[in-house]
């Protein structure tokens, strides 16, 4: 025999007769004693996959590790009751897992695989120990599902802790936000109360100027010294900001009433535009018709009366003169050259 871990079974004339343990023992042959083979007492595993649905539909592959090995005692049933070992824990198992596994949720079955596990085990040691088998131990080694059920089980496990990440970031930010607020609330408090110190300091500063300055100065009262103390803070306001040869700050006056006279300012100089543009616009329409009624007035067709006085032979020259056409058919043409002596202007008379 190949050790101490296997047995062979004896036979007389095709009957069983003993184990035989390992060692030495004589075979005689000739009295129909022969060895019918030998039984390994190791300790063996059977790896099964078995196909089958959990109770929410979904269909999954339960990998089972089964640990089992011929019992020495019960050897000659071990050798002679099974053919196929293998096959007879095969069907067991898958039996039980398909018997077990449907009452449970997917979820659950992935919970209680120790459960399962068990249960096949106390099925198997039951069926198995008649034919002088132990299980020793089995093993519920893998739960694995369809893959669109694994990438959508990945998925909300996924979004749970992206929820759970979603909330602890707003939780931070919140904590973010009050320490916040609270230093803000205490920054305006300290501002404030350095603030009310700097007015109160103010307050007594003037108040001293303004007792000196009536002790110094009799016959003026608190507001005279107030209204001049102003005008000294306008002045020098007004000078800090011309100080700086780049300053681009404009100085106006930002009072209600300030608004109110560039308002009034404003409106009284579209009307005075609006009067100057009325009264040009009249004087235009004057010199226009003035102009029109000239035009169409009836006059001789040429006349002209010019009164020579006191002028002496030597100043009178040729002279050519432009005179406008008085008929309404010659405005097509233009005016018209007409030669004459120059004349004094003021002598000259252009009847009616």
């Amino acid at each position: 025999m190949s050790g101490d871990f296997e047995v062979a079974i004896k036979e007389g004339f095709g009957r069983f007769e003993e184990v035989l343990d390992p060692g030495c023992h004589c075979m005689p042959w000739f009295l129909g004693k022969q060895l019918a083979g030998h039984l390994s007492l190791r300790l063996q595993q059977l790896d099964l996959r078995c196909e089958t649905k959990t109770k929410d539909n979904v269909f999954v592959n339960v990998v089972a590790s089964i640990q089992y090995r011929a019992l020495a005692g019960k050897a000659n049933d071990a050798f002679y009751k099974l053919s196929n070992t293998k096959s007879q824990i095969q069907a067991y198992v898958f039996d039980v897992i398909r018997a077990t596994v449907p009452k449970l949720n997917l979820d659950d079955a992935f919970e209680q695989k120790n459960e399962i596990a068990k249960a096949v085990e106390e099925e198997l040691e039951k069926a198995m120990s008649a034919y002088g088998y132990e299980i020793v131990q089995t093993l519920i080694v893998d739960i694995d599902p369809d893959e669109h059920v694994k990438r959508a089980m990945n998925e909300i496990n996924a979004a749970a802790r992206l929820r759970v990440a979603a909330t602890e970031k707003a939780e931070a930010e919140k904590i973010l936000l009050i320490k916040r607020a609270e230093g803000e609330a205490e920054s305006k408090y300290l501002s404030g109360l350095g603030i009310a110190r700097q007015r109160q300091a103010i307050v007594d500063g003037l108040r001293d100027s303004v007792l000196g300055f009536s002790v110094n100065v009799p016959g003026t009262t608190a507001k005279d010294v107030m209204d001049m103390v102003l005008l000294t803070q306008y002045f020098d306001t007004m000078k800090e900001i011309g100080a700086a040869s780049k300053s681009s700050a404009v100085f106006i006056p930002h009072g209600p009433g300030a608004v109110r006279d560039v308002a009034s300012q404003i409106r009284d100089g579209l009307l005075q535009a609006s009067h100057e543009q009325s009264s040009v616009t009249d004087k235009s329409h004057m010199v226009k018709e003035a102009t029109r009624k000239a035009v169409l007035r009836p006059k001789p067709a040429f006349s002209l009366l010019i009164v020579l006085v006191g002028m002496s032979k030597a100043t009178l020259a040729p002279r050519e003169t432009m005179f406008v056409p008085t008929r309404p058919d010659k405005f097509t043409t233009g005016s018209y050259p007409f030669s004459m002596f120059p004349s004094n202007p003021r002598h000259a008379v252009i009847p009616e």
